[in-house]
């Protein structure tokens, strides 16, 4: 054991005797530039501490493991998203963009101990069974998240489709924590949906940013287009609830709405970081109305589209503040099969704001409500017209004949009806998604006063 701890305070020393060396030479190097010198007392404090939790900690522990903690522990003081990866989680972050694996279906990150949910992504397990984003998972079947990493908690997440999976959840809006089953599944994310939400109408979800999404979304976007009689009015691109990805589809996404000019920067300290991403001349859309819906699960990618939408002027962004995402990280291999995640720059809307922390604050704020059809009591309401003695509209003639006519089946019947299933029709969208319901309506409206 002494000679162990020998060669481990050998090792130490060595160490930091290399890193002294290494950074001694940059410091000579760019001493003009006003960098720090190497914390030599710090180095000594940090070796000591080394020999002597091998020392003296009531367990064995491993040389490999003491070093890797350290390096754990160095970077995840620096802020959620910078990261040692080792090889096989490494591994791991090939598999989440590889768009099908076994899971639940959740973007998560760590805040105070526990996982946080980001956003569920859509059809799959998670979504399914009520998750939602900011739900804070404290257990995994019996096991409490407090002390994992987010690795290690990410792992016990995914597992063979078929199996059964409890978390034990923290809402905000209740008061104690909860369980819920969940069977996890293959995980096939498709990025672009969409459909008709009415004649000239159309409605595009995005669940994800994946490298396939900007060619997606104009193939989805030629869909609506052939199920439309007419050009379309205007177009709801809906956001909520997705976590983000690869930043070329935010600007493949941006770019599609956009008649050129800049869609985000990135600016960090190296120079090697500054960039700054241009949409190209063509607008999907025409200039016809575009309206955004964001919340508290748009994050990262989401944010980039928003944000570049908004500062253009292109569309109304409706919702609530997104999550605030507006880091950057960079994956670095390590020659031990490794690697590093590092956070290297911030993202900027073209007006320059920053999105980190603050997030895309909507033009219109929509509250999550649910919507209840009420009940019809069977008395109409009154009208001009049905007042006693009322003035005749002279240039439609007697009062309620315009009206009236429909009802005999003269002509205007199929209208009647027609306008009957389009009230059904809003009632229910209402009921199922109101701010889906609001951003159709808002849609409308600026399709009004652009003719006007």
């Amino acid at each position: 054991m002494a000679s162990k701890s020998r060669s481990l305070l050998v090792l130490a020393i060595g160490m930091a005797m290399g890193v002294a060396i290494a950074l001694t030479q940059g410091v000579f190097a760019v001493r003009d530039e006003g960098t720090q010198e190497l914390p030599l007392q710090e180095l000594r404090t940090f070796v000591e501490i080394l020999n002597r939790v091998k020392q003296g900690y009531v367990e064995d522990v491993s040389d490999e493991e003491l070093l890797e903690n350290a390096i754990r522990g160095m970077l995840d003081g620096l802020d959620p998203h910078s990261a040692y990866l080792n090889p096989d989680e490494f591994k791991e972050i090939s598999i989440s963009t590889s768009g099908k694996f076994g899971g639940l279906g959740i973007e998560v990150q760590m805040q105070n101990g526990f996982v946080r949910v980001v956003a569920p992504i859509d059809d799959t397990p998670a979504k399914r069974a009520g998750i939602q984003a900011g739900d804070l998972i404290i257990r995994i079947d019996d096991t409490a998240v407090k002390g994992l990493s987010l690795m290690d908690a990410v792992k016990m997440m995914r597992g063979e489709p078929g199996t059964d999976i409890t978390l034990t959840v923290l809402r905000e809006e209740r008061n104690e924590p909860f369980k819920v089953d969940i069977t996890r599944d293959i995980i096939r994310v498709k990025s672009v949906k969409s459909r008709m939400l009415e004649p000239g109408y159309g409605y595009l979800r995005i669940t994800q940013f994946s490298n396939q999404t900007g060619k997606s979304l104009r193939t989805q976007f030629k869909e609506l287009e052939s199920q439309s009689e007419e050009p379309l009015r205007g177009l709801v691109l809906d956001l909520r609830n997705n976590p983000g990805g690869v930043l070329d589809a935010a600007v493949a996404v941006s770019d599609a709405f956009l008649d050129g000019g800049e869609v985000v920067s990135i600016r960090g300290r190296a120079e090697s970081t500054q960039q700054a991403y241009d949409a190209e001349p063509g607008d999907l859309l025409d200039g016809r109305p575009l309206v955004v819906l964001v919340n508290e699960g748009s994050a990262s990618a989401s944010e980039i589209v928003a944000g570049a939408l908004q500062d253009k002027g292109r569309a109304v962004i409706m919702g609530s503040r997104t999550f605030g995402k507006g880091s950057v990280q960079t994956i670095v291999p390590l020659q031990n099969e490794a690697a590093l995640k590092l956070t290297t720059a911030r993202y900027y809307t073209p007006s320059g704001r920053s999105i980190q922390a603050e997030g895309i604050k909507p033009d219109v704020t929509i509250q999550p409500v649910k919507v209840t059809a009420a009940e019809d009591n069977g008395i109409a309401p009154f009208l001009e017209a049905d007042l006693a003695g009322s003035l005749e509209n002279k240039q439609n003639g007697k009062n309620g004949d315009k009206g009236k006519k429909s009802d005999k089946g003269d002509g205007d019947g199929d209208g009647e009806q027609s306008a009957e299933t389009d009230e059904e029709a809003s009632a229910k969208l209402a009921e199922e998604d109101y701010a889906l319901y609001e951003a159709l309506n808002l849609l409308k409206g600026l399709h009004i006063l652009s003719r006007k």
